[in-house]
């Protein structure tokens, strides 16, 4: 009985970083309303393909946001999620979505490189690969953002966003 009872202390999480992976939960909620958004507007442009790239953000996003709560959960937290104002998505084009994607996608990394930083500190080496896997993640999901940027520049509008817009119809 005293064994069940240490290994649940140990396993339970410091409340200073079970608060920052809770206010991730939050976050990556908030990410999942903004790429809906863009989704919305993309789809009002006609860009179908590039509307349906971004609800499959929207999906992912939810799931990390219960994975991040999964996380506390199974550390014998229990997740609040906090407020989520509505998103305020300005974009006209094609590229101003992708590079309000990129620059959500770096704000999210930069959280996660928080909360990495944060767990070191603690020495909470149970979180540690958790979050490793975040991160590479990340390095994954700006890197693919970028590229969808790069070639939405170099296609300029008309022609070439259809047909990006197509490509990225596909995923």
């Amino acid at each position: 009985m005293w064994f069940i009872a240490l290994k649940l202390l140990c396993m339970r999480i410091n409340e200073k970083l079970a608060s920052a992976i809770n206010n991730q939960v939050t976050a990556e909620l908030e990410a999942a309303m903004v790429y809906l958004q863009m989704s919305y507007i993309l789809e009002d442009m006609s860009l179908t393909g590039m509307a349906s790239w971004m609800k499959k953000q929207h999906e992912e996003e939810l799931d990390h946001s219960q994975q991040f709560a999964q996380h506390l959960l199974d550390r014998g937290y229990t997740p609040q999620i906090g407020d989520i104002a509505p998103p305020k998505v300005d974009v006209s084009s094609a590229v101003d979505a992708f590079e309000a994607a990129l620059a959500h996608e770096q704000k999210v990394t930069a959280m996660i490189r928080e909360i990495a930083v944060l767990s070191d500190s603690l020495q909470d080496f149970e979180s540690r690969p958790f979050l490793d896997e975040f991160l590479q993640e990340q390095i994954e999901e700006e890197s693919s953002v970028e590229e969808i940027l790069d070639r939405l520049k170099l296609a300029g509008e008309g022609l070439g966003t259809i047909i990006m817009d197509g490509e990225l119809g596909k995923r």
